[in-house]
């Protein structure tokens, strides 16, 4: 197993090409300078609540998510605040650029959209050693449905329409199955254009798992990273897609409601209600979802109860991770790990998102189930 032992060529290549996202030490995170000795000792020193008593010093690299950018730009400029010697870089390539970086050992941390499957939390292993990786619920965010419509200002879709729209079942904005919805809407006989992710993403695959829970009889595809219908408009990432159904009179997607900017968003159908997305909208959703049975002790990976009908309740909900070893090689990196995932978990941390991402943040139980499991994470 590696162990996050020194980073390859390529990955520190990449790492000197992000925005440097904080000052201090530019040295690699395999390469620091050894913690103090008693590496296990130093190691469960390093807080979970939002910056140590520790002075560290750093660089800690992850890559991953870019429905969480705006949460750990933020996070980044919080967490300089508290320890001004560690430098965070993270580069937003998407969920699954990020669970590979991490499985390879190119990456300290990982965000993602989805938790590690069962090849990949055992893949991860190789680098991680045999306790493997843990995910950290630290963002909760809806995934709005922008659309571009001009003239429609309020777009109520049912679960079974939105899915059929998706599919390209529906095709023209004026068929009788959005109409019987929108009552008061001049709904123009417009083409759809149905705007995806091009690149493998967790923004996708959570909403693929709403249709599938949502709407079983119109949506046949399993959730997966990559959009299975062909036929729409392809755009990589969280802006991409933003940026197609912007410029794209028809068109509607799917992307992480910190991104929609000025778009008008759906009212998605929950029991015999529209519900507009919102942050405690989405919130209500995970507090009724039950933790994931992935045998790996502190793993906190969350199965979404997306097929919820509970009043107010926005069922299109994402809740992205800080995937990181259970055992790095570096003690000192194991305490950057947990500092800073600590910070991004803490009130002051997630009130840091809220108000730039207009993320949710998560419960008190929550984030001490967190600092339980940051306290399993090792190193040296």
């Amino acid at each position: 197993m590696k162990l996050h032992r020194l980073k390859t060529t390529a990955a520190l290549a990449m790492a000197a090409s992000l925005t440097l996202a904080a000052c201090g030490d530019d040295t690699p995170g395999a390469e620091q300078e050894p913690a103090a000795e008693g590496g296990s000792e130093s190691s469960e020193a390093a807080s979970a609540g939002g910056g140590s008593d520790m002075e560290l010093s750093g660089q800690l690299d992850g890559a991953g998510s870019s429905a969480q950018n705006s949460a750990v730009t933020a996070w980044i400029a919080g967490y300089q605040e508290v320890q001004p010697g560690v430098t965070v870089l993270y580069d937003a390539i998407g969920s699954g650029g990020g669970r590979e970086n991490i499985i390879s050992g190119a990456v300290d941390f990982a965000g993602s959209d989805a938790y590690l499957d069962e090849e990949e939390a055992e893949a991860v292993k190789e680098t991680c050693g045999d306790g493997g990786a843990i995910n950290l619920p630290v963002y909760i965010s809806p995934v709005a449905i922008p659309y571009n419509l001009p003239g429609v200002d309020t777009l109520n879709l049912k679960p079974d329409v939105l899915a059929q729209i998706m599919d390209q079942q529906i095709t023209s904005w004026s068929d009788e199955a959005i109409a019987a919805d929108n009552p008061d809407a001049e709904l123009p006989d417009t083409d759809i254009t149905v705007v995806n992710r091009s690149d493998e993403s967790g923004t996708t695959e959570n909403f693929m798992e709403y249709l599938s829970a949502a709407a079983p009889d119109s949506w046949s595809y399993e959730a997966d990273k990559a959009w299975p219908v062909s036929g729409g408009e392809a755009a990589a990432q969280t802006t991409g897609v933003i940026e197609v159904v912007g410029s794209t009179e028809g068109a509607i997607g799917y992307a992480d409601a910190s991104a929609v900017g000025s778009l008008s968003t759906a009212l998605i159908g929950v029991g015999e209600e529209f519900v507009e997305y919102s942050a405690e909208a989405a919130a209500k959703v995970v507090d009724k979802s039950e933790r994931a049975d992935t045998g790996v002790e502190g793993d906190l990976a969350l199965d979404l109860a997306r097929d919820t009908t509970e009043s107010g309740a926005y069922p299109i909900v994402l809740v992205s991770y800080h995937i990181v070893c259970k055992q790095y090689g570096d003690a000192n990196v194991a305490d950057m790990v947990k500092d800073f995932v600590g910070y991004a978990s803490s009130e002051e941390g997630q009130q840091a998102a809220a108000e730039a991402a207009g993320s949710a943040p998560i419960s008190q139980d929550l984030r001490t189930n967190i600092e339980e499991s940051l306290g399993m994470v090792q190193g040296g």
